[in-house]
C-alpha cells in the first residue's frame, strides 16, 4: 500500500520542494513505505526517470533540479515480497507513466507483468483506442468486477504529452486510501495525503475518475 504524488506547475520549480514533503509523508505513514521509490519528471522538454531501492527519506532528493511535471511513488511491497528495483514504479512506455496504490484479492484476469501493479497497467492499455480516459474507465471496471475483493485501487497515469488521469476506489480505511488535491492557476498537486501545515487541500471523492489537463 504505497504513496502517490503528481505535480504540474506553470513554471519550472525545484523538484526537491515537492519530494521533501512526499518523503515526510512516506516516512511517517502508518504503513511502511521504505521498499524503494521512483519518480519521473519533465525537464528540458523530455521525461527523465529515476528509481532507487532505498527509502525515499534516505535518498538524495536534491539531485534532480527543476521541472514542470513530476510523478512519484514510494513503495510498500505486498507481504514484503519482490523487493527489487525492477518492481519499483513508475512503470512507463512511450505514451504513459503509471503509479498504483492498493490491494486486490482473487483477480481473475490474465496479463503479463512482474507484479500486480504492472499487470493492471498492461491490462488497462489493452483498451486504449486513442482515448486513455476511456481505457482507464473500462479497464478498472472490468478489474473490479473480476476481483473477489478490492480493498483499494488508486491509479495516477500521466500522458507523456499533456494530461494526467486519476482513478480512486476503496472499500475501507478512508483515512489512508483517500486521495487529495491542491489546485490553482499555477500549480496542481495530487497526493495520498496533504502536505503538512497546508490548509488549501481538497479531498477527492471515492470512486472517481478525473482528467487534469496540463497547466
Amino acid at each position: 500500500m504505497c504513496r502517490l504524488l503528481y505535480v504540474n506547475t506553470k513554471h519550472e520549480t525545484e523538484i526537491e520542494k515537492y519530494l521533501y514533503h512526499f518523503s515526510l509523508i512516506s516516512k511517517n505513514s502508518k504503513e511502511y513505505q521504505g521498499h524503494g521509490w521512483g519518480c519521473a519528471y519533465f525537464q528540458n522538454n523530455e521525461w527523465k526517470y529515476y528509481k532507487n531501492i532505498k527509502p525515499i527519506w534516505e535518498d538524495n532528493i536534491s539531485q534532480f533540479g527543476k521541472a514542470t511535471r513530476i510523478i512519484a511513488h514510494a513503495r510498500s511491497a505486498f507481504k514484503d515480497e519482490g523487493i527489487v528495483i525492477e518492481n519499483n514504479m513508475p512503470f512507463y512506455d512511450d505514451k504513459n507513466i503509471f503509479v498504483f496504490n492498493g490491494e486486490l484479492r482473487g483477480v481473475k484476469i490474465k496479463e503479463e507483468g512482474r507484479i500486480g501493479a504492472e499487470k493492471i497497467f498492461n491490462f488497462i492499455k489493452r483498451f486504449d483506442k486513442g482515448n486513455f480516459f476511456d481505457a482507464l474507465k473500462k479497464g478498472t471496471d472490468i478489474i473490479i468486477k473480476k476481483s473477489n475483493y478490492v480493498r483499494a485501487m488508486n491509479i495516477i497515469i500521466t500522458s507523456t504529452k499533456n494530461s494526467a488521469l486519476l482513478f480512486t476506489f476503496y472499500n475501507e480505511d478512508e483515512d489512508y486510501f483517500q486521495m487529495w488535491k491542491k489546485q490553482n492557476h499555477d500549480e496542481l498537486i495530487i497526493c495520498s495525503q496533504p502536505f503538512s501545515l497546508d490548509i488549501e487541500w481538497e479531498p477527492i471523492n471515492n470512486n472517481s475518475i478525473l482528467e487534469f489537463k496540463c497547466i
